[in-house]
């Protein structure tokens, strides 16, 4: 059975926060599947990935232009949480990237470095699902 919640953050840096989604999901036993594709620097990978995942739920984790969630949101019609992370200024640039997004591409986005409300709010997607 595929992983229901893939998770996917645009650089290596952010494994400090992707490290908070999945030790909530460990605790609840989720299973998940964890990339690292950047919107920016590998869109054809990006593409591909999407095209071919089984996942109910994808949770974005990016910093600075923080595009992942918006660029994800893009292309599937499935729930996209996105989660910003601080760093320059102070994580705002972040934040705006992934709240303001415009009509029709939608995507649910937690506090700062909020890797755990992701999961918690996926945890919850999912139960609707059922």
């Amino acid at each position: 059975m595929p992983a229901p919640i893939a998770i996917i953050s645009g650089s290596t840096s952010d494994a400090h926060i992707v490290e908070k989604v999945t030790k909530v999901l460990d605790e609840h036993q989720i299973t998940y599947e964890q990339h690292i594709i950047s919107a920016h620097r590998d869109p054809e990978k990006l593409d591909a990935f999407l095209k071919k995942s089984k996942a109910k739920i994808f949770i974005a984790v990016a910093g600075m232009s923080a595009a992942l969630p918006g660029v994800i949101a893009s292309k599937t019609d499935k729930p996209v949480i996105g989660v910003p992370v601080s760093g320059k200024l102070g994580g705002f640039d972040s934040l705006l990237s992934i709240a303001q997004m415009p009509k029709g591409v939608p995507v649910a986005c937690v506090a700062l470095d909020g890797g755990e409300n992701a999961a918690l709010l996926a945890i919850r997607i999912l139960k609707l699902m059922k």
